[in-house]
């Protein structure tokens, strides 16, 4: 199949499947069509057992395994994503959570990696440098499931800031972690280099280059759009931004994905305020949410249909099963830690620590990074870990963390 047929099968496909979820099963809209992609291809696996003569599981993987769900997402996807994310998060609210905001997003990102890389070495025996790259994948929450559900959540504005903030840049730092440590466990294959100068200094180039270029690329697109007032061009402006900002991150061999955050954060504040007529911020809004929602749909679906893609095997189930409660826990150390350390000096509602926790969802960011690992012995046990992870944060956690919130009480944070 070439690229249109299958741009137009998972077009197609994710219209369906939301039009089920919606008239059935009524879950949040991503979720949902998440859960359709899964029952569909666990039921496409029980028909191929049934019926082995008809190939239908094989049929649908080599189409699944045709897509390069890495390349799909990190190299194509997941700018759009994290602009529209971005664009929507107001930097008046984010200046208010930016010390929790910031120190989740690097101490809570290194711990994280730390506590579930120490605990899947010792749990299934595998090299502690390759179970840090595990722990560096699973760390971040994926902006794109977190904003998702946010929407459906109904969260306190600040909680809402907490989690969306810290969401759009751990995704970014965790991402350079993932590069300096993959360059770090595979020195001979396409390194980023191997030594502990060489991690810092990428470390460097990829989180400040990146966020150094997001602001420069956003204010010279904000510049450009104040001697404007056309919103089709200026839609088509942003549109470039995010296209073109994104890609001249990978050519720059700096962070992509902070530079479509900080770049997305500065067109949605300040080019929203001053570079925009109310006309065009109508239309621009309404552009990257109808962008956001479909892509979020096509991704959801893909995630779904991994299954596909992932050789699962009895042997590796177990550990996967234990890596959940270990992937919570470190997650509960990156809340926790930067919450003690601030507490001091602000005060936090009391729920905020359970609620983050239980909130950092895991998505289709972890899976990509899993999935663009060197092959090796140890590879299929990791994708089974990060995949359980993943459907168990978005479909368990992301269908209980609004109630999560009423439970422990809705009264918004104190700043």
């Amino acid at each position: 199949m070439n690229i249109l047929q299958i741009t137009s099968l998972l077009i197609v496909l994710a219209g369906v499947f939301g039009a089920i979820n919606y008239l059935f099963l009524k879950l949040p809209s991503s979720i949902g069509i998440l859960v359709v992609a899964l029952l569909a291809s666990f039921g496409v696996l029980i028909l191929d057992l049934v019926l082995p003569s008809l190939g239908m599981a094989d049929q649908v993987r080599s189409v699944v395994t045709g897509i390069d769900f890495s390349d799909a997402l990190l190299e194509g996807m997941l700018g759009l994503l994290l602009f529209a994310g971005a664009l929507h998060v107001k930097i008046a609210d984010l200046r208010e959570q930016w010390r929790l905001v910031f120190l989740m997003a690097t101490i809570g990102v290194g711990l994280s990696t730390v506590v579930v890389g120490f605990g899947f070495s010792w749990i299934t025996g595998m090299p502690l440098l390759l179970a840090l790259v595990f722990g560096a994948l699973i760390s971040p929450t994926d902006p794109v499931a977190v904003l998702g559900v946010l929407r459906e959540a109904n969260l306190p504005k600040s909680l809402e800031t907490k989690i969306a903030g810290e969401s759009l840049f751990n995704d970014g730092v965790g991402y350079v972690v993932f590069l300096v440590l993959v360059g770090m466990a595979f020195p001979s294959g396409d390194s980023h280099g191997s030594g502990m100068a060489d991690a810092a200094k990428l470390f460097l180039q990829e989180a400040v280059g990146g966020a150094v270029l997001g602001i420069v690329l956003g204010w010279l697109t904000f510049r450009v759009m104040r001697r404007i007032d056309d919103y089709s061009l200026e839609v088509l402006l942003t549109l470039g931004l995010a296209f073109g900002g994104y890609e001249l991150a990978v050519y720059l061999h700096v962070s992509a994905p902070i530079m479509a955050v900080c770049a997305g954060l500065l067109i949605g504040d300040v080019g929203t305020k001053y570079g925009m007529s109310e006309e065009t911020r109508r239309y621009v809004d309404g552009f990257w949410k109808l962008i956001d929602e479909i892509l979020n749909a096509v991704l959801f679906l893909l995630i779904g249909f991994e299954v596909f893609a992932i050789a699962f095997e009895m042997a590796f189930l177990s550990a996967a099963i234990m890596s959940l409660a270990l992937a919570l826990f470190g997650r509960l150390a990156a809340v926790a830690i930067p919450v003690l350390l601030l507490r001091p000096f602000r005060s936090f509602s009391p729920g905020v620590i359970p609620i983050m926790t239980w909130g950092g969802l895991k998505g289709g960011i972890s899976v990509a990074l899993a999935l663009s690992l060197p092959d090796g012995e140890w590879k299929p046990l990791i994708l089974t870990a990060t995949y359980l992870i993943v459907i168990f944060s978005i479909v368990v956690q992301g269908l209980t963390v609004g109630k999560l919130a009423n439970r422990l009480g809705r009264e918004p944070d104190l700043v």
